[in-house]
């Protein structure tokens, strides 16, 4: 039998652990050459790297065991967003035959946790008479085109005055964001008071953007300052609100999964659903047998 010397174990191990970092190093490269959002990179890389400290070598066995550590502690979503960033990784180091199945995500028949268009319209009403106009329209950008978070972000001067902003999606598609006409002179009246005529809209006191955190940890300030269900006001509550309020005024359900960057017309079937809460006060006022 051939016997390793404690020293050559150790070289060996250290070699094994520089040449993954170097192939994770490689990955995140070849990420941040595609058109996958920043967040969604940072997730992949951190998974991958994860991964390989905890698991060791990339094998079917371990893979498998990873994936039943996900399923036991977290939900479906945030298993397939693991998954998902292990299978590119596979793919990248040419190993697609160990690829992992997802698991499936159960659709739910209501919806959860989105902001009734009276609460939005008393949250943007308080904020605009408390002086708080950049969250105003924070507020209202988020509700009038549908953006996500990320997306509100890359909002420029120059897209308000135009009315609308492009957006580059997975698989290189461009969807495009449009700012409503009524929304658009006021938010330009508003960047002109400021002396803003190009450049992002949405900056914190240092001039930087502001962040996806610090917009949710605000308008959780904003929900408990006002009295406000907290539960309901977050930044994806708002795109969940848009979706809504589009289809009670017009009734197209493939031009709305055009609006919201869908790849599937399944996935915005879910809005034609009323909230859990809504059904819940038709139930209790219907149902008296």
């Amino acid at each position: 039998q051939l016997r390793i010397m404690p020293d050559t174990f150790h070289y060996i191990i250290t070699i094994f652990i520089l040449i993954q970092c170097n192939m994770v190093t490689k990955f995140k490269n070849h990420l941040a050459k595609t058109n996958l959002a920043k967040n969604t990179v940072t997730s992949y890389v951190w998974t991958v790297q994860y991964f390989l400290n905890h698991y060791g070598d990339v094998n079917k066995k371990n893979l498998l065991a990873y994936k039943g550590y996900l399923v036991e502690n977290f939900k479906p979503q945030t298993v397939n967003l693991r998954l998902q960033g292990i299978n590119k990784y596979l793919e990248f180091t040419k190993q697609e035959k160990l690829k992992v199945k997802f698991v499936k995500v159960q659709q739910k028949n209501f919806l959860e946790n989105v902001i009734s268009d009276a609460d939005y319209k008393f949250l943007k009403t308080h904020l605009k008479a408390d002086g708080y106009d950049e969250w105003y329209f924070v507020v209202w950008f988020m509700a009038a085109t549908g953006a996500r978070v990320s997306e509100l972000l890359h909002i420029k001067a120059e897209h308000v005055q135009i009315g609308y902003l492009d957006l580059y999606s997975k698989g290189g598609k461009i969807r495009r964001l449009y700012i409503p006409k009524n929304l658009r002179i006021e938010a330009m009246k508003w960047l002109k008071d400021k002396g803003v005529t190009s450049g992002y809209i949405f900056l914190n006191r240092f001039g930087d953007r502001i962040t996806t955190r610090g917009i949710a940890q605000q308008l959780k300030h904003f929900a408990e300052k006002y009295g406000m269900n907290k539960e309901v006001v977050y930044p994806h509550s708002f795109r969940h609100r848009f979706a809504k309020n589009f289809l009670d005024r017009f009734n197209d359900l493939a031009l709305l999964a055009d609006l919201m960057g869908h790849e599937s017309i399944e996935t915005t079937r879910i809005y034609l659903r009323r909230p859990a809460s809504e059904q819940q006060k038709i139930v209790d006022k219907v149902v008296n047998w």
